[in-house]
């Protein structure tokens, strides 16, 4: 895809007729101001060769979560052709092209673990967040996730649902003596941007137990959080 193909294509998902999408240029890495993004990103993005960028990118995921999703990574390194750094008006986030077995090119957002929180209520709540989740989120991106749909990824922290936010209409046919998470400390951190969320309640997240909490079905309790997240990742690439 053309560069300006490219842009007017991420353009039409910025969810603002305000904000356009511009990607930065190696030689201009330097030019943005210190504190708003990693100084890791600022020199991996600085080098011009894409599978030198690719690696050093996909070793800060090793870094962390080299356990937790090792099939993503495992994808990504067979399947991803350029990171870039992208600006949506004046946040930063690296774009992710994935070009699946299919031949189609898939575009993630992987967001900035410098961003500022903007979410309060799981702010005040996050250092109940299992470690694992919370080190994702603080040192790889603070959300990643399929560009256009915003979802079938880790959600960014302003969108990461929490539960006692809504009206669930499915807790009748489940009946709520049998409802087994807390809504009130509840979140969902996966989106498959159809209802489906993957929980943790962080009054049971001992051993990252999770749950499969849906609008629509009942839920399934006692996953692993990231069998789960990791699993659909790759489900989403393919």
């Amino acid at each position: 895809m053309m560069l300006q193909d490219k842009l007017n294509f991420l353009n039409k998902y910025t969810l603002s007729e305000e904000l356009s999408v511009s990607l930065i240029e190696s030689n201009d890495i330097d030019y943005i101001q210190k504190d708003l993004i990693p100084d890791e990103w600022r020199e991996i993005l600085k080098e011009k060769n894409k599978s030198s960028k690719i690696s050093r990118v996909l070793n800060i995921w090793k870094r962390y979560v080299s356990n937790e999703m090792s099939n993503t990574i495992s994808f990504l390194k067979g399947f991803l052709i350029d990171v870039e750094l992208m600006a949506i008006g004046d946040r930063y986030s690296i774009l992710y092209s994935v070009k699946n077995a299919r031949g189609k090119i898939l575009y993630y957002e992987g967001r900035n673990p410098k961003e500022y929180f903007n979410n309060e209520q799981l702010e005040e709540d996050w250092s109940k967040i299992p470690d694992k989740i919370r080190s994702f989120y603080e040192n790889v991106h603070s959300g990643f996730y399929y560009y256009p749909s915003k979802s079938m990824g880790l959600e960014s922290l302003e969108d990461i649902t929490y539960l006692d936010d809504y009206e669930w209409d499915i807790i009748e046919e489940i009946g709520e003596r049998n409802l087994k998470i807390d809504f009130a400390s509840s979140y969902g951190f996966f989106s498959n941007g159809m209802g489906t969320y993957v929980v943790v309640d962080y009054k049971n997240s001992l051993g990252d137990n999770a749950t499969l909490w849906s609008s629509k079905e009942e839920p399934e309790y006692n996953l692993n959080f990231w069998d789960v997240v990791d699993e659909w990742m790759v489900i989403g690439f393919e």
